[in-house]
């Protein structure tokens, strides 16, 4: 286990710092624009990207291209349903969406309005809805970003820390601890459940406002 992750963690470190910061910001830059975080995963790119983090230099440089990245995004899905909302809304995706799922997103915004922006960057397929929504709805720009910032940087500070320490831990232990993969994968995998597990709750909880 130790020489298969070590192997993995090698990998990963070999690749330059720019590229793999360059790639974390694209892959958030996609994931938070027009519907595209349905398909690509975001958090698993930045997540393999943080265990190769090597000084706290790399470990800034990543959380700001991660927020960044997911901020840009955010604005482009914003602008695109302040101009194209509708057409959006009707094409082969928007329809693959589901009309009840446009609908509900809309009625949340309209509930709980900056608190919806804020919320819904940790709830699953509200993430991809909600900047196009708010685009296409009256609330300004700056008002999106005001809710939209704090939630993307608690994100991003979240996912990194998570993924970094865990190499760390399992680097300064792998030489003495023969178990220390497992518990490298064991930090990852009850990070992944707690977050799943916190994302489920607050789905069903917004469910309840939109219903």
């Amino acid at each position: 286990m130790n020489d298969t992750l070590t192997w993995i963690l090698d990998i990963v470190s070999s690749v330059d710092p720019i590229i793999r910061t360059l790639l974390a910001f694209l892959g958030m830059l996609l994931e938070t624009s027009v519907l595209v975080g349905l398909l690509v995963p975001g958090d698993t790119i930045v997540i393999v990207a943080s265990t190769a983090i090597a000084g706290p230099v790399e470990f800034v440089t990543l959380v700001l291209a991660v927020i960044v990245g997911s901020l840009a995004g955010e604005s482009i899905g914003f602008a695109l349903g302040h101009h194209f909302g509708p057409y959006i809304r009707s094409s082969r995706l928007g329809r693959r969406i589901g009309e009840r799922n446009w609908i509900r997103a809309e009625n949340y915004l309209e509930r709980r309005g900056g608190v919806a922006v804020f919320i819904s960057r940790f709830l699953p397929v509200l993430h991809s809805l909600i900047p196009l929504t708010v685009g296409a709805s009256r609330m300004r720009y700056r008002a999106f970003m005001a809710w939209t910032v704090p939630a993307c940087i608690i994100w991003a500070l979240a996912y990194v820390s998570v993924g970094s320490a865990a190499a760390e831990g399992y680097r300064d232990l792998s030489g003495r601890l023969h178990s220390a993969g497992y518990l490298f994968v064991g930090v990852i995998a009850l990070f992944v459940l707690a977050v799943f597990l916190i994302k489920k709750w607050l789905h069903r909880r917004e469910q309840r406002h939109m219903d």
